[in-house]
């Protein structure tokens, strides 16, 4: 089976797959002070549980600290196994219209080889992280640039460091946008917030792309609003590890 590793700054997410077939799946915290060592500890724990033969490994990370101990991890762990690690030289089919190539994350540019294989294009991809991130998919496959806004959990973070008589809450749905107390309060600004600036940075897109194919949601936080968002016409959460499959397919 193929593992994809997916770094974010959050959580790391692996799937393995059998050919297109997505097997099973993890989600784990992110921690850049990992070393190779813990990493692949922790890796080999998951894949042992449920007896998985690894048979080749795709990554991409956002954490340049991260991607060391996993390039060693690597080496040490499964360097008998084929293994490709999305960075520029690497094939992904994905031509990236925008000023400078190099500043691209790699999961923005295998989520948009993954949306415009899944769902054709123009297409918007919005992935609900440590960032909201917005990545636009042209008609032929590029990937067009985007948006980022901050997340919901460091906007409640934020919210609860800097304001004196805010406290951090949970981050999920009120009874009502009418807060009835401090907790609703915060609860109603940053949940129908956070929804009506999804649905108005999309519609600005739309605007300028012309008409959409889909509009995907994707991200450990994208459950949480994505029933608000009017815009958002598809949920897939393992779109990352999808691309990721696609991108090492591509080159191996």
């Amino acid at each position: 089976m193929l593992l994809c590793i997916d770094i974010g700054n959050t959580n790391t997410v692996l799937a393995t797959f059998d050919g297109d077939k997505l097997v099973h799946s993890w989600r784990i915290k992110t921690d850049a002070r990992s070393t190779a060592d813990e990493l692949g500890l922790m890796f080999r724990g998951l894949l042992a549980g449920d007896a998985v033969e690894i048979t080749g490994v795709a990554a991409c990370s956002t954490v340049p600290a991260a991607l060391r101990s996993l390039r060693t991890m690597l080496a040490r762990y499964y360097a008998d196994l084929p293994s490709v690690i999305v960075e520029p030289g690497v094939r992904t089919g994905v031509q990236l219209a925008i000023d400078n190539p190099k500043e691209v994350g790699a999961d923005r540019v295998v989520n948009t080889l993954a949306a415009y294989t899944l769902y054709g294009g123009p297409s918007i991809v919005v992935d609900f992280g440590t960032t909201t991130n917005f990545d636009v998919i042209s008609g032929r496959g590029e990937f067009l640039g985007g948006a980022f806004a901050p997340g919901i959990e460091i906007s409640f973070d934020a919210l609860a460091a800097r304001a004196a008589q805010l406290r951090k809450v949970e981050a999920t749905k009120p009874r009502s946008v009418i807060g009835k107390n401090t907790v609703e309060c915060l609860q109603a600004g940053l949940y129908f917030g956070f929804a009506g600036q999804v649905d108005r940075i999309v519609e600005r897109m739309v605007e300028e792309l012309g008409e959409v194919k889909a509009v995907i949601a994707t991200g450990g936080l994208a459950p949480l609003v994505i029933n608000e968002c009017r815009t958002i016409t598809h949920h897939e959460p393992m779109i990352t590890l999808i691309g990721l499959r696609m991108v090492y397919e591509r080159n191996l």
